[in-house]
């Protein structure tokens, strides 16, 4: 029985897979142009071979590269980027805006829920569960704790096993958090440690149907979440008006 991958192996690869999108983004690595050799990669990211050939599993599942075989990899073409997408601008959008793009997290991330309930690996459930500790440790600190939460939601796209869903939600980015979208004087108004405290009830019930492999129910389970969060967010934008 194949070994699953650890979490470490799996944050790593990620790392490797964001770095070298990032610089055939930029040009760097040119379209057309040959990536370097597994060797160079392993030396220049200092992670295991394993680590780089499941980032260029990754990369060549999102179309960016194409191996020809006893070759090398090379950087495909670039398609149009999303420059010209409404919601390219998230980090500036309106509370108006994020209800919007909240309606339009219900309809994508309840079937990633899902799917991740059918297709997530035993090392992704375990960084669910990491992430849901995190967001924890950082209410009763007293911290916002959206870059986990943002984190988590991330983590079940990803689980889902269709890489159009993670490229999406990292293309909206974390501002996609509604409490990242309530000024400070609105916090004030809140109970934080209640607020957060609600919202991991909710990312628990998500992570718990998740874990036992129940679509029906992780996929609900999402849909509440999300319904809530635009509740309250719309519930704080009433109050401002």
């Amino acid at each position: 029985m194949p070994v699953a991958p650890t979490i470490d192996a799996l944050n790593l690869t990620e790392t490797v897979v964001a770095a070298l999108r990032a610089r055939i983004a930029s040009g760097e690595i040119a379209p057309g142009a040959k990536l370097p050799s597994e060797g160079e990669l392993v030396d220049q990211y200092g992670v295991s071979r394993t680590v780089v050939r499941e980032a260029m599993s990754q990369l060549r599942a999102r179309n960016l590269v194409a191996t020809r075989r006893g070759i090398g990899t090379f950087a495909r073409e670039r398609v149009p980027d999303a420059a010209g997408f409404p919601v390219a601008n998230v980090d500036h959008a309106t509370l108006g805006e994020v209800l919007a793009l909240l309606e339009l997290r219900i309809s994508l991330e309840t079937e990633a829920a899902a799917l991740a309930a059918k297709r997530r690996t035993g090392a992704q459930v375990g960084r669910m569960d990491e992430l849901l500790d995190a967001i924890a440790r950082a209410a009763d600190a007293g911290g916002d704790a959206a870059d986990p939460d943002f984190a988590f939601h991330l983590c079940v796209a990803e689980a889902s096993g269709n890489h159009f869903f993670p490229d999406l939600i990292r293309h909206l980015g974390r501002a996609i958090i509604p409490r990242t979208r309530i000024d400070s004087a609105a916090v004030a108004r809140l109970d934080r440690a209640e607020y957060l405290a609600q919202v991991n009830r909710e990312h628990r019930d998500v992570y718990r149907a998740i874990e036992r492999g129940d679509s029906d129910a992780a996929r609900a389970a999402m849909r509440t979440h999300l319904s809530n969060s635009r509740e309250r967010l719309r519930a704080v934008q009433e109050t401002d008006n």
